[in-house]
């Protein structure tokens, strides 16, 4: 079974390029893989195993 989690990053104005890799390095570590990247707004979408 898989588990969902929508999240809208709080980035910044100051290295906001390195702040996006970073929030989403940060769930890559903790098993989630992002399954879609709002385009017109800044939801993104991640997906897990439920019993990992």
């Amino acid at each position: 079974m898989k588990e969902y989690k929508v999240v809208v990053p709080k980035l910044g104005w100051k290295n906001r390029t390195q702040n996006y890799e970073d929030f989403l390095n940060q769930y890559a570590r903790e098993g989630w893989i992002v399954k879609h990247i709002g385009q017109n707004s800044p939801m993104v979408i991640f997906e897990r195993d439920k019993n990992r």
